[in-house]
C-alpha cells in the first residue's frame, strides 16, 4: 500500500490528530507548504516517500497515545522538548527513521518506568 501511495486524506487525518498547522507538518513530511495547500481536499495519492513519513508519525502518535493514556497528554509530549532526546522535540527528532526509532525507544522506556 505504501508503494502505491496512501490517500491524501491520511495526511489530513494525521494533521488533525496531531493538532499541528500545515506550516509545521509540511517540512516534517519533506514537502513544500505550497504542495500541501494545493493538494488539500484532493482525492489523489501521496508519493511512497511521503506515505512512509505519514505512517511513521502515525505510528509514533499511536505509541504515545498508549503510553500517556489519551490524546492531550500524547500531543503535549510529542510537541515538547524531551531530556531523553537531548532537549529535542520528538516530532522534529523523528524526521528520519533512525530518529523515529529513538523516540519509540524513549516512549518504551517511559512506559516501563525508565526515565533516562
Amino acid at each position: 500500500m505504501l508503494q502505491a501511495g496512501l490517500p491524501f486524506g491520511e495526511l489530513e487525518d494525521l494533521q488533525t490528530s496531531l493538532s499541528i498547522p500545515s506550516e509545521r507538518l509540511a517540512p516534517m513530511l519533506g514537502i513544500s507548504k505550497a504542495t500541501l495547500h494545493r493538494r488539500k481536499g484532493s482525492s489523489g495519492k501521496l508519493s511512497p516517500s511521503v506515505s512512509d513519513r505519514v505512517l511513521r508519525y502515525a505510528r509514533l502518535l499511536g505509541q504515545a497515545l498508549k503510553v500517556f493514556n489519551g490524546p492531550d497528554a500524547a500531543k503535549l509530549w510529542l510537541n515538547a522538548p524531551q531530556v531523553g532526546l537531548g532537549g529535542s522535540v520528538p516530532l522534529d527528532y523523528a524526521k528520519t527513521e533512525i530518529g523515529a526509532r529513538e523516540v519509540e525507544n524513549l516512549l518504551g522506556r517511559i512506559e516501563y518506568g525508565i526515565y533516562s
